[in-house]
């Protein structure tokens, strides 16, 4: 009898299922002339949510929308072009440009001391080179910069605050430090305080909060940087640096095509790093690589040929089965692409075609090899890789042509991608609403709290420059992905914070108080939380960008219980922006602390 009411039951399932989906009502994007949202299946089977093999998290099929997004001018002129960009968990945005190359277009007040620049000859200097824009209010602030950060990296230290490391000249060795719990605060530097010169190098986080600094033109090493301000710099030579520079063509013509690499911090806590066309793995406290992998063949990836990197989404079960690190890395151009196009080496410009393709790799696997991904619709060089709020990736900025370098490129790639990387081959990229401000040389963006993208720079010029085809851009625009639909609405989730854990603590559980528009309960199986380290964008490249996927282990009355990440290896402890997707829409997400 049993057997025969299961067999039953089984049968009756899809044909319920199938109904539920026809007789759903029709919901348009308000326009009244466009295909409201459609679901996704995936391509197949459904896996089971909380799996860690990066497909579905979900019990039934995505929302999915045919708004191709909108893009809007947040500040007509923020005074200053972001070269380096790092969103801060109090809100505002840091931004900072180079001191060494003249006026920005952010002059002091007058009657305002100007500080000596000791990059402009020691003469005072009455323009900014960084502000602290509120995202919330579209205002800024000026930021005093001391030792020249043009070209340099950073990350955030476990308590909020931004930490700016090296640039050029005064400020090769330079630490600069901003508060995150003082809404006016100010850069404090340490000049020297490195111990090799970092110029287009690249940070990432470690397991403790402090974090490996790597790279840079002519440092063939790495070192350690404490959370703090006062340190004894150490470093560690890395020969792989060195082997894969591509040597200069004369004095002051370098080519280099390994600047600002990859870095991936991995979950056995050993460090995944990519430069020009090779990849290894080492250890941070040694030195030591442990492993090699195989070239991978199309071009250079890294400045100045500066395509892309991410690692995927890292999806947690509450058993703490093994995770299992994915990441892609998409153009670049071909490994003479520079030369052919920078004044140092030509008079005539050449601006080859970047690269369209898209590679992954599993970096902890036995067998780890790269895997060609689908190409992207267009090729893409100095284009942003950024995670969006419901774990889809989001490819923006950069241009079809040429490299990294003063007016080294052109052909602007003006349509963002949307990137969902589990889908069928063919089916992974999305062209959506093109801009129409080009961001190519020194642009950046960073997603919001709000589920938005924040973008800002572009600047292919030595100087300031406006009247030219590219001029530097000191507009601010905020894109809304798809999921941003105005139909979608009641499919947002809304957070309640004075009823949420905003302090993790490594493997133990949290709750969310959260629920759907107009107060309809959330459910498991339809609800994905992510947590995402806000990354320091420059140059193409998100450094230390990482979220998370916690598993979540019941959704009762209007709370989610979820389990804290294991570990700093898989999550380094800090600031992380919080976020609740119902079948892929994710609602306004909060800053939780992770440790």
């Amino acid at each position: 009898m049993a057997s025969s009411i299961k067999t039953v039951i089984l049968f009756l399932l899809p044909l319920l299922l199938a109904y539920s989906i026809l007789a759903a009502p029709d919901i348009t994007d308000g326009a009244g002339d466009k295909p409201g949202p459609q679901v996704d299946d995936g391509g197949g089977d459904k896996p089971v949510p909380g799996n860690n093999d990066g497909a579905s998290d979900y019990a039934k099929p995505a929302i999915e929308s045919e708004f191709m997004g909108q893009w809007v001018i947040d500040n007509p002129n923020a005074g200053v072009a972001a070269m380096q960009l790092q969103l801060m968990p109090n809100d505002q945005i840091v931004w900072f440009d180079t001191t060494s190359l003249g006026a920005s277009g952010y002059k002091l007040p007058e009657g305002t001391p100007c500080p000596i620049n000791p990059d402009a000859n020691n003469q005072p200097d009455c323009y900014v080179h960084g502000i602290a824009y509120d995202w919330k209010t579209s205002k800024y602030r000026p930021l005093t910069l001391q030792g020249d950060a043009w070209c340099s990296s950073g990350n955030l230290w476990p308590n909020g605050n931004l930490m700016a490391t090296g640039g050029t000249f005064s400020g090769d060795k330079a630490i600069r430090v901003i508060p995150n719990d003082d809404p006016n605060g100010d850069f404090t530097t340490k000049i020297g305080a490195l111990a090799d010169t970092r110029w287009y190098s690249s940070n990432q986080v470690l397991p403790d909060g402090s974090s490996v600094v790597l790279g840079g033109r002519d440092s063939y090493s790495y070192e350690i940087v404490p959370p703090q301000m006062e340190f004894k710099p150490k470093r560690f030579d890395l020969p792989f640096m060195q082997q894969t520079t591509e040597p200069p063509l004369g004095p002051g013509r370098p080519v280099e095509n390994n600047l600002y690499p990859f870095l991936f911090l991995l979950p056995d806590g050993n460090i995944f790093l990519f430069a020009n066309n090779r990849a290894i793995t080492f250890e941070p406290a040694t030195g030591k690589t442990v492993k090699e992998f195989p070239v991978l063949p199309g071009g250079s990836r890294n400045y100045p040929p500066s395509g892309s990197a991410a690692l995927f989404p890292l999806k947690l079960t509450a058993d703490n089965a093994p995770v299992v690190p994915e990441i892609v890395i998409c153009g670049g151009n071909q490994p003479n692409a520079y030369e052919l196009v920078d004044a140092r080496h030509v008079t005539e410009k050449q601006f080859l075609p970047a690269l369209q393709d898209c590679n992954r790799i599993k970096p902890m696997a036995a067998d780890a090899a790269w895997i060609p991904e689908q190409n992207m619709p267009s090729p893409r060089t100095m284009g942003d890789l950024i995670h969006l709020a419901n774990g889809d990736m989001l490819m923006l900025n950069g241009a079809k042509k040429g490299t990294s370098g003063w007016e080294d490129a052109t052909e602007p790639n003006l349509t963002p991608v949307l990137y969902t990387p589990y889908k069928p081959m063919g089916q992974r990229f999305k062209e959506l609403r093109p801009t129409t401000i080009a961001r190519m040389y020194h642009s950046c963006s960073a997603l919001l709290p709000d589920t938005r993208v924040l973008v800002a720079g572009s600047n292919m010029h030595q100087f300031y420059t406006f009247d030219t085809e590219f001029p530097t851009e000191l507009r601010v625009e905020k894109f809304s992905p798809p999921y941003l639909d105005p139909a979608l609405e009641l499919e947002r989730s809304q957070i309640d914070p004075a009823n949420t854990d905003v302090v993790l603590k490594y493997g133990k559980p949290f709750k969310i108080t959260a629920g759907l528009m107009e107060k309809q309960p959330l459910v498991l199986g339809e609800v994905k939380v992510t947590l995402l380290y806000p990354p320091f964008t420059t140059h193409g490249f998100s450094q230390n960008q990482r979220m998370i996927v916690p598993a979540i282990t019941s959704v009762e009355n209007g709370v989610i219980t979820a389990i804290a990440p294991p570990s700093g290896e898989i999550a380094p402890p800090g600031y992380y922006i919080m976020f609740v997707s119902h079948l892929g829409i994710p609602g306004a997400g909060i800053w939780v602390h992770i440790d």
